[in-house]
C-alpha cells in the first residue's frame, strides 16, 4: 500500500482543496492529512475561522481522506513519514523546495494549486 502525506489548514474548505486532496490520493491508496492546531495555527501567525475539531470533521467526510492528524509543529515532518511508513509527501507549489530535505526519506510532489481560489482570496474577500 503507498501511502501519501499532505500538511495543511485547510480553512474555509473550498474545490481548491478537494481538488488537491483527490489529486494527491490518485498518487497512492491511503491519504493522511496532518492538519494544524489551532495553537500551531497562533505561532504561524494565523487566525482561522473553524476551531481544529471541525476542520477535522469536514476532512474525515471527504471520501479521499483516510486519516486526519494534528500539526503540532514544523519539526514533525520527518517523524510522521517515519512513523506512519510515508512513501510521498505531497504539497502545493507555492511551498516548491521547502521540504526536499523529506527526500531522503520518501518521494516528495509539489502539485499546482487552483490558481482562482484560495482561503486568503476568500477572507479577503468577505473581510474576515
Amino acid at each position: 500500500m503507498k501511502k501519501i502525506i499532505t500538511y495543511g489548514t485547510f480553512d474555509l474548505l473550498h474545490y481548491g482543496h478537494i481538488n488537491l486532496l483527490k489529486r494527491a490520493k490518485k498518487l497512492g491508496d491511503y491519504l493522511i492529512v496532518a492538519l494544524s492546531t489551532n495553537e500551531f495555527n497562533e505561532i504561524k501567525g494565523k487566525k482561522c475561522y473553524f476551531p481544529y475539531e471541525e476542520r477535522k470533521q469536514l476532512l474525515e467526510a471527504i471520501r479521499y481522506v483516510d486519516l486526519v492528524i494534528p500539526e503540532d509543529s514544523w519539526e514533525q515532518k520527518i517523524e510522521n513519514v517515519k512513523e506512519f511508513k510515508v512513501d510521498i509527501f505531497v504539497m502545493g507549489d507555492d511551498w516548491r523546495g521547502e521540504f526536499d530535505f523529506l527526500k531522503e526519506y520518501c518521494e516528495v510532489a509539489y502539485l499546482t494549486r487552483t490558481p482562482e481560489v484560495s482561503t486568503t482570496k476568500i477572507k479577503t474577500d468577505l473581510k474576515l
